[in-house]
């Protein structure tokens, strides 16, 4: 089997010594070239060039600004039945997407089990989010996020690029200062417009095919009232969790799933007394975020916000700039993964 294995050099949870040691793992069992990423977008370069050569799986060493690239790459030309498989090692601070597949959070570790599935021929076709703004258009493979939370991931990064680590208490702080500066009070509204999915075995699935005409119209009737809402933050994503605070899972949308359409979260009004009891009720087990304040929705095919004035964007944890038209589109078993 053929094989690249895409290294970001400066990973933030490897040394060098222990990303030589996993690629010997690697190669003992595949064809495998190695290149290491030589800045940001050339994992969307190496990814599409996996591509044009019939590579047979591309493995990412690195984290999830990692994963995001080579995705982008891998599907540079939208989804190909026959193209490269895609799998994860563990390198950055977080890597919510390669445990949101069953691997373990330690890249010594998620290798062996990546080696496992490799041997066992195991994989599967996952969902992958689009999304159109401005004039841009990428893939996303966890999340996306419109107001509040994009503009925390902005503040993150200038951190970082300044010498300072990435860590919960990072982005914690970052939005602890945001919302004191009354950042929340600030944020454009913005218009949200969804379209249900109806993915196989999606809750939403079952409950249309369920014959309960009355109970079908009563939640027919409440959701309709949120698919067409005025809020100032949308969290979507596209399994779950969201995130992690250190190794506890943030469930932004418990039911969120790489086999089911895009799931959203969102507030209609961000005040700081509205943030932190949405942010027990994600990090407890249950139903999720609710109250009068929450937008919830599950299994969307489209997602569409529009504002007056523009809104800061986040991608996979990457800050993406402003803009006042947000398209999501759900994209179903686009991207097959060793898992």
């Amino acid at each position: 089997m053929r094989g690249l294995l895409v290294v970001n050099p400066v990973a933030t949870t490897t040394t060098e010594r222990v990303r030589d040691v996993l690629a010997a793992a690697l190669a003992a069992d595949l064809a495998l070239d190695i290149i290491p990423t030589k800045g940001r977008g050339h994992g969307v370069e190496l990814g599409a060039r996996a591509v044009e050569l019939g590579v047979d799986v591309v493995i990412a060493l690195g984290g999830d600004g990692t994963v995001n690239e080579i995705v982008n790459g891998l599907l540079q030309n939208g989804p190909v039945a026959d193209g490269p498989a895609f799998a994860v090692v563990p390198g950055g601070s977080t890597n919510v997407f390669v445990r949101a597949l069953g691997y373990s959070a330690s890249p010594v570790e998620a290798t062996g089990e990546l080696l496992n599935a490799l041997r066992e021929g195991r994989s599967r076709r996952i969902s992958i989010g689009h999304a159109e703004f401005g004039e841009q258009s990428r893939w996303f493979s966890f999340c996306f996020g419109v107001g509040l939370d994009a503009r925390v991931v902005e503040r993150v990064e200038a951190k970082r690029s300044g010498g300072r680590r990435n860590s919960s208490g990072l982005f914690l702080r970052a939005a602890a200062a945001q919302l004191l500066s009354g950042a929340g009070r600030r944020a454009p509204v913005l218009e949200l417009e969804t379209t249900p999915a109806h993915s196989p075995g999606s809750a939403a699935r079952r409950q249309a095919q369920a014959d309960e005409a009355e109970a079908e119209q009563s939640a027919a009737t409440a959701e309709a009232d949120d698919r067409d809402a005025r809020i100032t933050l949308g969290l979507v994503c596209n399994t779950r969790p969201w995130t992690y605070l250190e190794q506890r899972p943030v469930l932004a949308c418990p039911q969120a799933s790489f086999d089911t359409g895009l799931d959203l979260l969102a507030l209609r009004r961000v005040r700081t007394s509205a943030v932190l009891r949405t942010g027990r009720q994600m990090l407890a087990e249950g139903r999720g975020p609710h109250g009068r304040n929450v937008v919830s929705q599950h299994d969307r095919a489209t997602i569409h916000f529009r504002s007056d004035e523009p809104a800061p964007i986040q991608m996979d944890g990457e800050y993406l700039g402003e803009s006042t038209d947000i398209r999501l589109t759900h994209h179903p078993r686009a991207l097959r993964v060793i898992a």
